[in-house]
């Protein structure tokens, strides 16, 4: 397994003073690659300065561009000179630095950096997980049922998942090995063609035929595009084996389930 691939990182740009070494941009994707091809030692030293511009959640295209990927073109970076460094305008977030020590350890290097000017807006920072990008999920509009210190090793366990209107998210009878967290939409349960109950953004679904191994009773469908977190089996009794009391707080939603059912 490629360890590196299931890293989350913000995607940012490292970009040198043009007045120390010459023009190089490099994406945090690419970095490892980078060292590979060139040694990193040939570019900075102490004494020099770089800078990274982190690219905000609506910046994949640039971030494309920087990368080589293919539909990139058209995409074009404007730079602002800082302290004599290029940093990417309109980024999230912009922080320029000064190496103070390096290390060097086989195909990697370690520069250890003191920040001489920081700047970050408001947004979102654009991430880029197992090959794809991704979104932060935000805690306060998932599931309300579940105190934020419960629910955060359950999220963390989590992969996100997205449907599309009418799309079925899971399907009667078929083996039921995740439950679900709608992060965004909505969706309808329904059996036999009658509709059961609705779910909305911030409730869960699923965990039933997760608990008993069993094969779900229900069919699930998105009423609109519907953003949602995934949770396996195996990952959620690791998750509420961390830690106890969410195991109880779940227990009591299925609680709530089986009394308005009555």
């Amino acid at each position: 397994m490629n360890v590196v691939n299931h890293i989350t990182a913000d995607v940012g740009l490292l970009r040198g003073r043009l007045d120390e070494f010459g023009d190089q941009v490099v994406t945090a994707a690419e970095r490892q690659a980078w060292t590979r091809e060139i040694t990193m030692h040939t570019l900075l030293h102490e004494g020099m300065h770089y800078g990274i511009s982190v690219l905000a959640d609506e910046q994949e295209l640039l971030s494309d561009h920087f990368a080589g990927r293919a539909g990139a073109k058209g995409a074009e970076a404007q730079f602002a000179l800082v302290r004599g460094t290029p940093l990417v305008e309109g980024a999230l977030a912009h922080l320029v630095a000064r190496v103070v020590r390096s290390y060097w350890g086989g195909d990697h290097s370690l520069f250890l950096g003191q920040v001489e000017y920081v700047r970050y807006g408001e947004g979102t920072p654009l991430l880029f997980h197992g090959g794809r990008y991704e979104r932060l999920i935000d805690e306060v509009a998932v599931s309300p049922t579940l105190a934020p210190e419960l629910l955060r090793p359950i999220l963390a366990a989590g992969e996100e998942r997205n449907f599309a209107d009418g799309e079925a998210i899971v399907s009667s009878g078929e083996p039921g090995e995740e439950l679900f967290f709608v992060l965004e939409g909505a969706a309808r349960v329904e059996r036999d063609g009658r509709v059961l109950r609705r779910v909305a953004a911030g409730e869960l679904f699923g965990e039933l035929a997760v608990l008993d191994g069993r094969e779900r009773s229900a069919d699930v469908i998105a009423v609109g595009p519907v953003r949602s977190l995934a949770v396996h089996r195996d990952a959620l009794r690791e998750a509420l084996e961390l830690e106890p009391r969410a195991a109880w707080e779940m227990l009591r939603i299925l609680a709530g389930r089986f009394r308005r059912a009555e």
